[in-house]
């Protein structure tokens, strides 16, 4: 019996080394100590980097978590970051790859502390995963804190993803403390008080009966009744489709027509001899071969130039060499050459297109800087090209912008006009508005229904995941506006979609299937 123990026991002690070896560097069976009954899991000053560990685990796990569901808004995030640096690159990628790799760094340090503990083994952890797991709690709590300060509405698209998700971190966070049971139990009975047992086993069921009773106070507008879902949000292509092509182009437009797309969004700039044209950054060195042809102008404004310069530029070239999207996919031959030969695009011409394919039409009109000479009269020209140059059907064009709407409106009363931001029902019925153009993040269901019971609706911006997608219809959205309209048209049914009943049913089996399991845990 003794020679069978001591030959178990023998067969065991690899395991352990590989555990202690990894998490300690202890690799010999000499360098580790047991954790005697009564005693701590470590020594006093282990103590403190066990739950700085802890801490490393959650807030990266909070900063993957933000930047994973922060995935909409990559392209801005690296357009604000060549607004500061000078040069193109995927910053948001880059971020992403580094926050994952950290975070799983962290996890198998955690795993292989809990499965040390498991086996009664004392924690000590290696001098350089103290250091490492030093920089990651240093690292993610930098950039927590950074975009908080630079990038605070992020945090607004963090909530909107609990509505979403919180179905399913709840019945992950029960799976976690399931697996958290069997520590915490051999620990409560290797314990030599009462009081010891009650610091233990007390918390771990308070978190329990918490993340139990979470679903009450729970809201997601995904879980509701069969039958109440309303009609599938049109699609504007932001910009045309610029995942597709380059955007604000003749061939971005076509792809989202292409894609039957419901509407074009676009950007207006009033060129220095009156033409206007599409372009939205300032300067025309982002999406133009500007530096090679003019170098001297690149941080010339864009509205500046003559419209004999500007339609000589190339306004494609850019795409096929930055690639500005993640998941972009891979072009056609013949898709890269019409690529290559893209131009400036012309208002007069844009709206033609939208016009002869009956699309709506929604753009954003810059005035022109000081010393510009349609500076003052930059609504005027914008409108002579609507309405006599173009002649597009007044019906299609959503006006946004809000400087002379009564004008607007006096000389063009078939417009559907548009505002950027909420205001009392009363106040947009007196000015005529009949459409809400909002930022996705600040989403509301309530506000969505209330504007559409007097006629208001609502188009949020700028759209491209499924998941987002997803909310903004069960939210009931008319319409969203998107640089992903290939991938959101395809959607035929919102992602996360459940009847209360089924969400109950989840709810109850994942509650009483982890009693089931902690409770066999416990008594064994």
């Amino acid at each position: 019996v003794v020679r069978q123990r001591l030959l178990q026991r023998y067969e065991h002690q690899p395991f352990i080394s590989c555990l202690a070896g990894f998490y300690s560097c202890r690799w010999k069976r000499y360098q580790r100590s047991k954790i005697e009954p009564g005693k701590c899991c470590c020594k006093t000053r282990e103590c403190l980097f066990f739950p700085l560990l802890v801490g490393a685990f959650c807030v990266s796990l909070v900063f993957l978590y933000m930047w994973g569901e922060a995935k909409n808004d990559y392209n801005s995030f690296d357009w604000y970051s060549y607004g500061n640096l000078g040069y193109w690159f995927l910053w948001s990628l880059v971020l992403l790859i580094v926050a994952a790799i950290l975070f799983t760094y962290i996890t198998l340090l955690l795993v292989l502390a809990m499965c040390l503990l498991a086996e009664g083994q004392q924690l000590y952890l290696h001098w350089s995963h103290k250091i490492g797991t030093f920089l990651v709690l240093v690292f993610s709590i930098s950039c927590l804190l950074a975009l908080l300060l630079l990038w605070g509405d992020q945090w607004m698209t963090v909530r909107l993803s609990f509505q979403i998700t919180a179905p399913y971190l709840h019945v992950g966070a029960i799976a976690i403390m399931v697996l958290l049971s069997w520590p915490v139990a051999l620990h409560a009975i290797r314990a030599d008080k009462k009081v010891v047992q009650v610091i233990i086993v007390g918390p771990y069921l308070a978190i329990l009966l918490f993340l139990f009773l979470i679903p009450l106070g729970m809201y997601s507008p995904c879980i509701r009744e069969m039958g109440t879902l309303g009609p599938k949000p049109a699609l504007i292509g932001h910009r045309g489709a610029p995942m597709l092509a380059p955007e604000n182009t003749e061939m971005s437009f076509q792809k989202t027509i292409e894609h039957d797309g419901d509407g074009l969004e676009t950007d207006v700039t009033i060129s220095y001899d009156g033409v206007p044209f599409l372009m939205h950054d300032s300067t025309l060195r982002r999406t133009t071969n500007i530096k090679e042809v003019y170098p001297n102008d690149t941080v010339k404004h864009a509205s500046f130039f003559s419209w004999d310069t500007l339609k000589e530029l190339n306004a494609g070239m850019w795409f096929l060499k930055d690639k500005p999207f993640l998941c972009m996919g891979s072009l056609s031959r013949a898709d890269k050459n019409q690529a290559m030969n893209q131009s400036i695009y012309k208002l007069s011409d844009f709206l033609r297109l939208a016009d002869s394919q009956n699309k709506l039409v929604i753009f954003d009109l810059y005035r022109p800087p000081e010393k510009h000479p349609y500076r003052d009269s930059w609504i005027n020209r914008t409108l002579e090209v609507i309405l006599h140059e173009s002649r597009i059907k007044p019906h299609l064009v959503l006006w946004l912008e809000g400087d002379m709407r009564s004008f607007v409106q006096s000389v063009a009363p078939g417009f559907q006009h548009t505002t950027g931001r909420k205001a009392p029902v009363e106040d947009l019925l007196t000015n005529k508005i009949v459409k809400l153009n909002l930022p996705y993040n600040e989403m509301s269901s309530e506000d969505i229904w209330k504007y559409a019971e007097n006629n208001i609706t609502t188009n949020l911006y700028v759209i491209d995941e499924p998941w987002l997608f997803s909310l903004a219809w069960c939210c009931g959205a008319h319409s969203v506006t998107t640089n992903a309209i290939h991938k959101l048209k395809s959607l035929n049914q919102p992602l996360f979609l459940m009847t209360p009943q089924q969400y109950n049913i989840m709810w109850i089996l994942t509650d009483l299937t982890s009693v089931l399991l902690i409770s066999l845990i416990f008594a064994l």
